[in-house]
């Protein structure tokens, strides 16, 4: 039986309104994709350890995730993604700082702070399954993610022209950490226009299904959320595909320029049609999973990642190596969106910033230690290193889900 919504709620102006959020603020995370590598090694000059720098962005992308989730179970989402923005903003200007005197000190709290921000950005997805029944919600989400098919345009477009023509120095990537601090406030300026808060939606829509007067259950502890079931299969698919997705996204930039001796500029075509794989499908991917169910959709997703991955291995071309990257961000879009459409049916409304914080932290830690594996594995050993550890990663998951069963149906509420 359908879920009713409450008829009068301004559901399709906020997932407007998120989703051009979601737009503006993936052009910020394209340039740390592609750049932040590079800006680590330009800055300190530590060739070695060029995974650090994307390992502090994830890390404190993960470490944000767990806290920033409880605080939007409690004040509101729009709040929280308000702070997280300006933390985004202050972490570019460090950033442009560092590389225009080539400070680390700078450099490292900026790192940290942009991080942050996209820790705290990637819960948008959790406004986003607020305001959908839970058989739509996939959809719902997947309406969110779509803006990023716009940021996949807007980020090659502003920072491409940035760097053409440009030595490969740190003091030429100051202007675009300075752009980005820009479009940061950007993004912080649109999300003032989501009323009311998605949570509230939440709240009403749960409360239109209720048919009693018993009060709402309490929220229920992690430890709880984590043995419901579906959570666990979801939840690995999600640590998995999150972790060799971002870590292959942001060393990217480096094997183009330093191990395939391409421009600079050549990297922002590759990551934008990385961003278009993961979101350009959403539509139909959001529907399908709604369809199909959550579980078949994270081995579906896995293997697309898988088979991308380990082409890597023979590939050097800038056109072949974004053929790869759009498989790898179509791949991780389908096991994503089913992962986190599995984790919110799984939760209320005051239960689901917790759950998806504490699954975000789980796959940015994994992420970050993987970029930094990565970096020295590809810095010693080459991209052999990076193709096959990353396509041994992301295909182990896929039996273990196999042999899991996703618990009630998919479109069955908590």
């Amino acid at each position: 039986m359908a879920t009713e919504v409450p008829p009068g709620l301004p559901i399709r102006r906020n997932t407007v309104i998120l989703a051009a959020t979601m737009a503006v603020n993936s052009a910020v995370l394209q340039l740390t994709a592609a750049v932040s590598s590079l800006t680590f090694v330009l800055v300190t000059g530590v060739r070695g350890l060029l995974g650090l720098g994307p390992a502090i962005f994830l890390t404190s992308s993960g470490l944000t995730a767990v806290p920033a989730g409880r605080l939007m179970d409690r004040f509101g989402r729009v709040p929280v993604m308000t702070v997280g923005f300006a933390l985004g903003s202050c972490g570019c200007l460090l950033t442009a700082l560092a590389t225009r005197t080539g400070s680390t000190a700078a450099l490292l709290p900026g790192f940290a702070f942009v991080g942050a921000s996209s820790g705290i950005a990637l819960l948008m997805r959790a406004a986003a399954g607020d305001m959908y029944p839970p058989e739509r919600r996939a959809r719902g989400i997947s309406y969110v993610l779509f803006g990023s098919v716009f940021g996949a345009i807007l980020g090659p477009t502003v920072f491409g022209p940035l760097f053409a023509g440009k030595k490969l120095e740190a003091d030429a990537l100051t202007v675009p950490w300075l752009a980005a601090a820009g479009i940061a406030l950007v993004a912080l300026v649109l999300v003032q226009f989501v009323r009311p808060d998605p949570k509230r939606i939440a709240e009403l829509i749960g409360a239109r299904d209720d048919l009693d007067d018993t009060p709402p259950a309490p929220p229920a502890p992690l430890r709880e959320l984590v043995r419901r079931p579906g959570v666990r299969p979801a939840m690995l698919a999600a640590l998995a595909s999150f972790g060799v997705m971002v870590s292959v996204m942001n060393l990217t930039g480096y094997v183009v320029v330093e191990h395939h001796h391409h421009s600079q500029h050549s990297v922002f075509p590759i990551i934008g049609a990385h961003v278009f794989g993961m979101y350009a499908l959403v539509l139909v991917i959001g529907a399908l999973i709604d369809r199909v169910g959550r579980t078949p959709a994270l081995e579906v997703g896995l293997v697309v990642m898988a088979l991308s991955t380990i082409g890597l291995l023979w590939v050097s071309s800038v056109f072949a190596t974004a053929v790869l990257l759009l498989g790898l961000g179509l791949g991780w879009n389908i096991s994503f969106v089913a992962a986190t459409a599995q984790l919110a049916d799984r939760t209320s409304p005051t239960e689901r910033g917790k759950l998806l914080g504490f699954n975000d932290l789980l796959g940015a830690l994994f992420g970050a230690s993987l970029a930094l594996l990565g970096g020295y594995a590809l810095d010693a050993i080459g991209v052999g290193a990076l193709a096959i550890g990353a396509t041994a990663i992301v295909a182990a998951p896929i039996f273990l889900i196999a042999r899991t069963h996703a618990g009630p149906a998919a479109r069955e509420p908590a």
